[in-house]
């Protein structure tokens, strides 16, 4: 039950994001002024969610930069094919009913009813690399374009010091 609601919640989110002014000035100063405007490319839903993901980082006392950037900008692949909320709701649902054709589908062209979930599976690939262009460090291109990958086993994550960052930002995305 839990679980419906944070979805309705999340739906709600989509429907009505429009981030603070507050937090949107607090971007510039994290941001270069390249990867800005890729943030700046983003749908409000998803700079709200980024920055939510950035803020829960800095609340739990985390200042690694890299770190920091990557959530900002770990959605941003999703500007290369905005989705429309009723696309997000295909995505949650499919998903939820049948994971493996979401997966199957997510492998295909982003065109047609397949694009969100090409979009999906494919979005941390494209975000690493427009953010690589942009001037990213190589670590924050890593975290961007490695947020979705399957959690890892805790004794693979303890002596790798990027792996537990991608581990915090996959955990404050995966609330957010």
């Amino acid at each position: 039950m839990a679980k419906l609601f944070y979805r309705v919640w999340q739906f709600w989110n989509a429907l009505t994001a429009i981030p603070s002014q507050e937090l949107l000035d607090e971007t510039a100063e994290v941001l270069s002024p390249q990867l800005l405007q890729l943030f700046q490319r983003m749908q409000p839903a998803e700079q709200k969610h980024c920055l939510n993901v950035y803020k829960k980082l800095c609340t739990a006392g985390e200042t690694n930069r890299d770190l920091l950037i990557a959530a900002l900008l770990h959605d941003v692949g999703k500007i290369k094919f905005p989705l429309h909320v009723w696309e997000r709701v295909e995505i949650v649902l499919l998903n939820k009913l049948a994971p493996g054709k979401a997966a199957t589908w997510g492998t295909l062209q982003p065109v047609g009813w397949r694009k969100p979930f090409a979009v999906a599976l494919k979005h941390p690939g494209w975000g690493a690399d427009l953010a690589e262009q942009a001037g990213a460090s190589p670590l924050t291109v890593s975290l961007i374009r490695r947020h979705q990958e399957k959690d890892e086993l805790d004794s693979e994550i303890a002596n790798n010091p990027e792996k537990q960052l991608l581990r915090q930002l996959q955990i404050y995305d995966n609330e957010s």
